[in-house]
């Protein structure tokens, strides 16, 4: 495979909220990321898609939600991914984070550390697992621009996502596939937990591996993870992947036109992994000022605005631009 086409990191991680706009306050109001994008989701209309990210809505820097109706509370356990990593610049940032946390009542470890990094456990309010992890001593992957008009000082303020933990029962299994189908190398094992990368590495470009054999099966639902995404360069990188699926008998969803980004989608075990161009981007519908303010609905959706407005409750997001 040409270096060009190899995955560059993690694009994005998709979660399931059980309250829309709660989650929106938690992310904007506490943690300081910013709402670049409120759509639906594609596949299911009458369903918020949230993105938050950094000021730019920079490949890489991306955490976004859904809000499935009637949905149950998802349950911990393996067979899943676990927690999703943000990156923050320096190990003085997670200080100021935990005194954030102390002020917000956001559960959380103190800091620790793991694979030679500070890092910073928390949960929000579905009880959904977060880290962050401090840039302090990494080199990798670069990391994205903090939100300027966000609550977070820009010195210490979350810029991109950081390593996300997959819990598997089937560890040597899996790890061969990441290994030699997605091109991540393992760099570090601290007991049950192993380190990879892939790309130029760093936080950016990281899983975190562990193995569970003991937990139940995890239950999608509210505050679980629902997939993770990895960049990929352009449409004929995706292309090529797509033929490497398909030579390997991987079944998969083949080109998805998300008109913020190209996808494709590729369930390996119980984990949903999708692809995603770096490009367009998400200031092709909204300028830079007012991202995220209104309800945006990609071009073949557009004919249904009226009907989606109607079903989906709205709600306010200028908040974060005051």
């Amino acid at each position: 495979m040409r270096k060009q086409d190899q995955l560059l990191g993690v694009h994005h991680v998709t979660a399931m909220t059980s309250d829309v706009e709660r989650n929106y306050h938690f992310f904007t109001e506490i943690l300081g990321m910013r709402l670049v994008k409120k759509t639906v989701n594609q596949d299911d209309i009458y369903t918020y898609h949230t993105y938050f990210a950094d000021d730019l809505g920079s490949p890489g820097t991306t955490m976004t939600f859904f809000d499935f109706p009637n949905t149950d509370r998802g349950s911990k356990g393996t067979n899943s991914i676990t927690r999703t990593g943000f990156r923050v610049p320096s190990d003085a940032a997670l200080d100021h984070y935990k005194k954030r946390f102390e002020t917000f009542d956001v559960k959380h470890e103190a800091i620790t550390t793991e694979f030679g990094k500070k890092v910073l456990r928390f949960w929000d309010f579905d009880q959904q697992s977060y880290q962050l992890i401090s840039d302090e001593h990494n080199q990798g992957v670069k990391a994205g621009i903090p939100w300027k008009q966000g609550p977070v000082p820009e010195e210490f303020a979350i810029y991109g996502l950081g390593p996300v933990e997959i819990s598997v029962s089937y560890f040597a299994d899996f790890k061969g596939l990441l290994e030699n189908v997605f091109g991540f190398k393992a760099i570090d094992q601290e007991g049950n937990r192993t380190l990879l990368e892939v790309g130029e590495g760093g936080n950016g470009a990281e899983i975190v591996l562990v193995e569970d054999t003991t937990s139940p099966q995890a239950q999608q639902g509210d505050g679980e993870v629902h997939h993770v995404a990895f960049r990929l360069a352009d449409r004929q990188s995706l292309a090529v992947w797509q033929e490497v699926f398909e030579n390997l008998g991987l079944a998969n969803s083949g080109y998805v036109d998300r008109y913020y980004f190209e996808s494709l989608y590729v369930r390996v075990g119980h984990i949903l992994f999708e692809l995603a161009t770096d490009e367009p981007g998400f200031m092709g519908d909204e300028p830079y000022e007012t991202l995220g303010e209104k309800l945006s609905l990609a071009p073949f959706l557009e004919d249904q605005r009226a009907m989606i407005e109607k079903a989906i409750k709205p709600f306010d997001t200028t908040r974060s631009h005051n």
